[in-house]
């Protein structure tokens, strides 16, 4: 194992705390194949010190959120639950795998959401009839200076899909918005903006019942957790900023190349 400075691990968490804020996915998905492959830190240490910075980045994120009325609170109370059961079940069973198939297993699910998002990047999930009632767990966004109103459907796979996210979180250390946010998006009617806002409030929460374990387990290397979580902290806020002022179909190809581009990488470990 390689021992990067401070100042480099915090430069990362930075680089990724902007991006997975932007995207609204946490930036586990692109800082543990960053400090597995890039710094040479041992998979499990990186999962953990990315979990620590998935819960500082979702809070950070989740206020301006919250300030610009992006955040369904009522959807998030409800898909948090089955989140959290998911994420200590994949906290358990990341003590049961081998490095290499933690390096598969992220390599199959960013391939898998890549592709998915980038064949459903022109979709969009507004109805411009502000008459439309939004149902109990639906509700309304300002974008472009218009409003607009969305209802949820298929809640029983939106439940599903937050229980593999809360696994894959606790499992790879990648928050669960990697899955939360496309699948929200793409099969449940909720805008992009809306649920990647939504996704990281609840992130931070999965996050946390996670890392427990991990820190249990003594792979939490608190020097490289602090150096990645500080730089991820202010970034995240920019980043969260910064998604307001970027068109919607292009949030998504940015989700689309990144998660592919990450996961072929990963796969180059495995094979």
């Amino acid at each position: 194992m390689t021992d990067p400075s401070s100042w480099l691990l915090a430069l990362a968490g930075a680089v990724t705390g902007v991006v997975g804020s932007l995207l609204g996915i946490g930036g586990g998905a692109f800082l543990v194949p960053l400090l597995t492959l890039f710094f040479g830190i041992p998979i499990r240490a990186a999962i953990a010190a990315s979990l620590i910075s998935v819960i500082a980045t979702a809070s950070a994120s989740a206020t301006v959120n919250l300030d610009r009325g992006l955040v369904n609170l009522r959807l998030g109370l409800v898909l948090e639950v089955a989140t959290s059961v998911g994420g200590l079940a994949g906290g358990v069973l990341a003590s049961r795998l081998s490095p290499r198939q933690l390096f598969l297993a992220f390599a199959l699910t960013l391939a898998v959401i890549g592709i998915l998002v980038a064949l459903r990047s022109k979709r969009r999930n507004v109805i411009a009839d502000l008459a439309v009632d939004p149902g109990r767990l639906g509700g309304r966004l300002l974008e472009g200076g218009k409003e607009y109103v969305y209802r949820v459907r298929r809640l029983p796979l939106a439940m599903g899909a937050s229980l593999l996210a809360g696994a894959l979180s606790g499992l790879l250390g990648v928050g669960g918005g990697i899955i939360k946010v496309p699948v929200l998006n793409t099969f449940c009617g909720i805008p992009i903006r809306v649920a990647g806002a939504t996704s990281a409030l609840m992130i931070g929460v999965t996050a946390a019942a996670s890392a427990f374990i991990y820190y249990a387990r003594g792979d939490v290397v608190l020097p490289l957790a602090a150096s990645v979580a500080l730089g991820a902290l202010p970034a995240s806020l920019l980043g969260a900023r910064l998604s307001d002022r970027v068109q919607t179909r292009y949030l998504k190809i940015l989700m689309a190349v990144l998660l592919l581009g990450v996961a072929i990488r990963m796969a180059g470990e495995v094979f």
